[in-house]
C-alpha cells in the first residue's frame, strides 16, 4: 500500500546519483524498476545523514529500501542507494 501522506517533495523528480547507477547492475534492478519500487513504497523514515530518508519498500517479493535526499532548491529527489533487506 503505497504512502498515506507523503512528504512535500514526493512529486519531486527523480535524478539518479552515480553510486546509483553504479550499483543497479550489481544489485539486479534498472530504472525502471527502481522508479516502481519508489512509487509503491509504503514506509518512509528519517535516514542517518541529515536530508536523508529511507523508503521501504517491494520488489519481487523481496524487502528493499531506497536511500534518498531531496533537493528543495532544485526540486528533485536524488537518489543515493538501494539495496535488499536482509531477514533478521
Amino acid at each position: 500500500m503505497p504512502l498515506r501522506n507523503p512528504p512535500d517533495w514526493w512529486e519531486f523528480d527523480l535524478e539518479l546519483s552515480p553510486h546509483i547507477l553504479d550499483r543497479m547492475i550489481d544489485r539486479g534492478f534498472t530504472e525502471v524498476d527502481l522508479r516502481l519500487m519508489i512509487e509503491a513504497a509504503d514506509v518512509i523514515r528519517p535516514g542517518s545523514s541529515s536530508g536523508r530518508w529511507i523508503l521501504g519498500t517491494l520488489h519481487i517479493d523481496t524487502r528493499w529500501e531506497i536511500v534518498v535526499e531531496p533537493d528543495e532548491r532544485d526540486l528533485v529527489i536524488v537518489v543515493i542507494t538501494a539495496y535488499k533487506v536482509e531477514a533478521r
